[in-house]
């Protein structure tokens, strides 16, 4: 007997990783651009810290519950559409094997051979079918709010946690200097793990990753020197 071959398809993580990346990214980038910003603006450590830790917890909740929303959202539409096509199947079943047909067809198969397999796959299972081939939703891309929001929440407290210790050993004349060089290291260092977990090229995705975080955290560095108050 042919053993079964298994493949290796990183589709399947586009979920979990979508939301850690994204979550940790954000940690690093905005609880380190709070600190530089406010660093530019202070002559003392503990507004620094205040503001990063502050960050840091209000960013990790903000983004966890951001995630479980938007991701509930299309949950919602994912469920009202297959509902809906539930009832189009009770109610014109042939019209529905007709479309999921003509589906086929435009995907190379001539009549007879589309026709088919319509019928096979709506024998077997005609709802799972219609949401696959119609709707383009199956078990591997369907929405998970708790997933996405615990993912994202933990990657965000993570990758904030990195700035925040930083901000508490580096020295205060320095410090906007050394956030910066750190978040870039930590944003590569995450661009790396991400790619090789998704099996993508390193190298665009620490340029993407590194070039935006540059481009966040110069602009609020600028802003704390513009409205240099010293804070104390």
């Amino acid at each position: 007997m042919d053993e079964k071959i298994i493949e290796k398809h990183y589709i399947t993580r586009s979920g979990w990783l979508r939301a850690g990346v994204l979550g940790a990214n954000d940690g690093i980038l905005s609880t380190a651009s709070i600190i530089i910003g406010v660093a530019a603006a202070s002559s003392t450590r503990d507004p620094i810290l205040l503001a990063g830790v502050a960050g840091l917890v209000a960013g990790a909740l903000s983004m966890a519950a951001g995630e479980y929303v938007s991701v509930s959202s299309q949950t919602d539409i994912e469920k009202s559409d297959l509902a809906r096509e539930r009832q189009e199947l009770i109610d014109a079943p042939e019209q529905e094997l007709i479309e999921l047909s003509e589906i086929y067809e435009e995907r190379g198969l001539n009549k007879e051979t589309a026709l088919e397999v319509a019928k096979q796959l709506t024998a077997h299972n005609a709802l799972e079918a219609h949401a696959r081939d119609e709707l383009g939703i199956t078990e591997m891309t369907e929405a998970k709010p708790l997933q996405a929001a615990f993912s994202s929440g933990i990657a965000f407290t993570v990758g904030g946690l990195f700035p925040v210790i930083v901000a508490f050993i580096a020295p205060l004349n320095l410090m906007e200097y050394i956030q910066y060089i750190f978040a870039i290291l930590f944003l590569a260092i995450l661009g790396i793990v991400a790619a090789l977990t998704g099996g993508s090229n390193p190298v665009k995705a620490v340029f993407r990753i590194t070039f935006w975080g540059t481009l966040a955290m110069g602009l609020t560095a600028f802003i704390g020197y513009l409205f240099n108050t010293n804070i104390n």
